[in-house]
């Protein structure tokens, strides 16, 4: 694709839409393969960055109830916040660029992993520093990583081949 071609307000929409998709793949899969123990998770990695954010734990832990669960609502905004921007991000780079190409997402998620997981998150103190986490957490978050921007890929991409073709016919 060229860039004079580029449509961003259809990157935007696709990148939307894949980082929505991609959200719920990465929490199914931390639901077969928990990256953190059950102590470790008591404060998940979400509530802990808004915690040092200033935001005060009634509201990091909040819940709704469904069919008997209890689930964070305010960790599920910081996560889907996240993989929607990372979803178009992906979405603007991978269309004007080859190289992101390759790999169909799974090297720039790998990318995001290391970055975040493994850099930024352990300097702010949000995680354990990388040394510390056990390896299920590794394998877990690296292998998620994979299979969440995998499917960005493929689904962002094939809906922003919908909008512009749209457009053309």
């Amino acid at each position: 694709m060229k860039a004079e071609n580029f449509n961003l307000k259809a990157a935007i929409k696709a990148g939307t839409a894949a980082g929505l998709l991609s959200g719920l793949v990465k929490l199914g899969w931390e639901n077969i393969l928990p990256p953190r123990t059950p102590e470790r998770d008591a404060t998940n990695p979400p509530q802990r960055l808004l915690e040092q954010m200033g935001v005060p734990a009634r509201v990091t832990h909040s819940t709704y109830s469904f069919s008997g669960h209890e689930m964070p609502w305010v960790s599920f905004l910081v996560h889907f916040g996240f993989s929607v921007s990372f979803g178009i991000i992906y979405e603007v780079l991978v269309e004007n660029s080859q190289y992101l190409k390759k790999g169909y997402g799974t090297i720039f998620g790998l990318a995001v992993w290391v970055a975040f997981h493994l850099g930024v998150m352990p300097e702010m103190g949000t995680v354990p520093k990388a040394k510390d986490q056990p390896k299920e957490e590794h394998l877990s978050e690296a292998l998620g990583h994979i299979a969440w921007m995998w499917t960005n890929d493929i689904v962002g991409r094939e809906l922003y081949r919908r909008l512009t073709e749209a457009k053309k016919g």
